[in-house]
């Protein structure tokens, strides 16, 4: 699963070379939430949405005021504040269709390993979007991330993104070995490799949530391409049991 929370830093990670100053701005899709001490926002509102899992502008803006509201120490009053800004601040207007065409072709797909599967996904795996992959017992699903973890450290030309990746694994199914192997595979180095990918076990379902708000924290601070959690929905499957806690473990997964 590539994650929708990715988020791109100008500085470089893995096995990429240097960009020049305009590649580099090109890269940054995210404003951290530091940038709202310039509109009069106090580093202690920070630091409590910070806690909450708000790091980007970005996500600041995509949030509800609802959720909002239930941040500790944030008012209602400056919830609306925050909410003028980060939308004064993050595009969420319409555009026209061939904006979004162009914004199409700057998209960075991540090398699934396979010609002909990247064949079958018009190029990769998307960044920026959430991939779901799903199929029987022993078909590959945890192959393919565990390759992914590697190919998008690779640059951008040879079916990369030049960033790190994060593992969130819910079954107890990680390799690094098998990471180095791939690595091996494509020429990289595998210790390297192993440095640009920070892996947790989830225990539960409520620990899988704060590694995922961890992960965000992570993700804002340096240039990441892809977030893998294997499986996204075991652990809920063992918390939440029969149809009377159905809806229950929908909302908890919507989030």
């Amino acid at each position: 699963m590539s994650a929708a929370m990715q988020q791109q830093q100008m500085e470089h990670a893995g096995s990429g070379g240097a960009m020049d100053e305009e590649e580099q701005q090109v890269a940054v899709t995210y404003q951290p939430i530091e940038a709202l001490q310039e509109h009069g926002i106090s580093s202690a509102d920070i630091a409590k949405l910070n806690e909450a899992g708000y790091y980007t502008v970005e996500s600041l803006a995509h949030a509800t005021v609802r959720r909002l509201t239930d941040v500790k120490g944030i008012s209602e009053a400056k919830v609306l504040k925050l909410k003028d800004l980060s939308k004064s601040m993050v595009p969420m207007d319409f555009k026209t269709a061939a904006d979004a065409l162009e914004d199409r072709k700057s998209l960075v797909t991540l090398t699934t390993g396979s010609v002909e599967l990247d064949k079958l996904l018009e190029g990769g795996i998307e960044t920026g979007s959430l991939t779901e992959i799903f199929g029987e017992f022993r078909t590959g699903k945890t192959q393919i991330c565990h390759t992914l973890c590697v190919t998008c450290q690779m640059a951008v030309t040879d079916g990369g993104a030049e960033g790190k990746a994060i593992y969130v694994d819910t079954e107890g199914t990680f390799r690094p070995k098998r990471l180095s192997e791939i690595a091996e595979r494509f020429g990289m180095d595998p210790v390297m490799t192993l440095e640009n990918v920070a892996y947790a076990r989830a225990h539960n379902s409520e620990h899988q949530f704060e590694l995922l708000k961890m992960a965000a924290a992570i993700m804002s601070q340096d240039r990441y391409a892809l977030l893998v959690v294997d499986s996204a929905t075991a652990l809920y499957r063992t918390d939440f049991s029969g149809r009377g806690e159905l809806a229950e473990r929908q909302m908890q997964m919507g989030q």
